[in-house]
């Protein structure tokens, strides 16, 4: 009788239309060739198609009752005889009911349905409808258009600058990015043109079964002509990011494939790259934090208490008690920068003093110094 369609999914003779789509469901998570790699793809995609024409046909009650009285050479050929209707050793059924109802073989002919359109309309409706289908269609269309080993190649990264403020790196922040981009409609591929349709299906693209807003290829290469009338949308998306803080300059945030769709290609990531804002006051160097301070000659030799406000908005008060030399650094422990792979520490704040002198003295208040400063080692 030839194949055993009721051995290839597994299923005993009465099995029902349940019984038939849990194992079709079952074999086809197994041997859909976008699930299995490019080493089994061939032997993949052969019992794919011989699983969704087992099912096919065992699923529709007419090629059923045909198949099981004369077999698959009966069911294809399509030779039937209209007198006799003595079952085949494959039948389930006993033969009385053959003669009681025969199959229509006058208006029979054998037209097996595409192993997608079953694939789509089985799991579709368990992820939205007729876009599932969408989606295994669209993903088949772009491998075959992708290498010479049908691999799908990635575009380069898209790198975009992000300016932060130090205030920003040192409290953390979140922010939204707005981002547009191309995608496929996932409503479908439409084409309105008449002429547009006669061209694909000439090389063999055809409105689908499932729905006539999409369109489903039936062969294996992929076609250049398809590219073409490809219905493509801009969306935007708003990108949340979270600013660490201690993030530096340099650090990296990405988003994988979120740049712009296009036939064989798998969408670039879109990488943010932190950039430093420059700061009136403060100058980050690693995890510390720098400040050029200039104070007066009578300052550093008599003292002077600075007010910093910090970068998260703190007033820092820092007394100068010591006679300040030219140059000199102060250090204030645990008032740099946030250290992001060491949650509670922090750099320094380091404080370089730089002593204005001034620029001319009268004879008096030479005199004066003089007069103070003699014997001061």
């Amino acid at each position: 009788m030839g194949v055993d369609y009721y051995n290839i999914l597994k299923v005993n003779h009465s099995a029902r239309d349940d019984d038939l789509k849990k194992a079709y469901k079952r074999l086809a998570m197994i041997w859909h060739p976008d699930k299995n790699p490019s080493a089994r793809r061939d032997e993949a995609e052969a019992k794919f198609k011989r699983i969704s024409e087992a099912y096919d046909v065992l699923s529709d009650p007419q090629k059923r009752q045909i198949y099981d009285l004369y077999g698959e050479e009966g069911l294809k050929s399509g030779k039937i005889p209209n007198s006799s209707y003595e079952a085949s050793s494959s039948s389930s059924r006993p033969p009385h009911f053959y003669h009681q109802h025969p199959p229509n073989a006058a208006s029979f002919r054998f037209n097996p349905r595409d192993a997608e359109d079953i694939y789509a309309e089985i799991f579709g409706s368990e992820a939205g409808g007729a876009s599932a289908g969408h989606r295994t269609f669209r993903d088949a269309s772009f491998r075959n258009a992708g290498g010479a080993n049908g691999e799908l190649r990635k575009a380069p990264a898209v790198e975009n600058p992000l300016p932060c403020s130090l205030e920003d790196l040192c409290k953390g922040v979140k922010k939204k990015m707005r981002l547009s981009r191309n995608v496929f409609d996932a409503s479908g591929w439409v084409v309105n043109d008449s002429s547009s349709w006669s061209k694909l299906e000439l090389v063999g693209i055809k409105r689908c079964r499932i729905t006539s807003l999409c369109l489903c290829i039936h062969r294996d290469e992929f076609l250049s002509c398809f590219i073409s009338v490809l219905k493509m949308r801009v969306v935007e998306e708003i990108l949340p990011i979270e600013i660490k803080p201690g993030w530096k300059k340099g650090t990296k945030l990405t988003f994988p494939k979120k740049g712009n769709e296009e036939p064989g290609i798998i969408p670039a990531d879109i990488i943010f790259v932190v950039e430093e804002k420059p700061h009136p006051l403060y100058k980050r160097d690693g995890n510390d934090l720098l400040v050029n301070q200039e104070i007066t000659l009578l300052e550093a030799l008599t003292g002077k208490t600075l007010d910093l406000t910090t970068l998260d908005g703190r007033s820092l008060m820092i007394p100068l008690t010591d006679i300040i030399n030219p140059e000199h650094e102060i250090v204030v422990p645990n008032e740099g920068m946030p250290i992001s792979k060491e949650p509670g520490k922090k750099g320094n704040l380091r404080l370089k003093l730089n002593v204005s002198y001034p620029s001319k003295l009268t004879a008096e208040q030479k005199s004066e110094l003089k007069r103070v400063l003699d014997g001061v080692s």
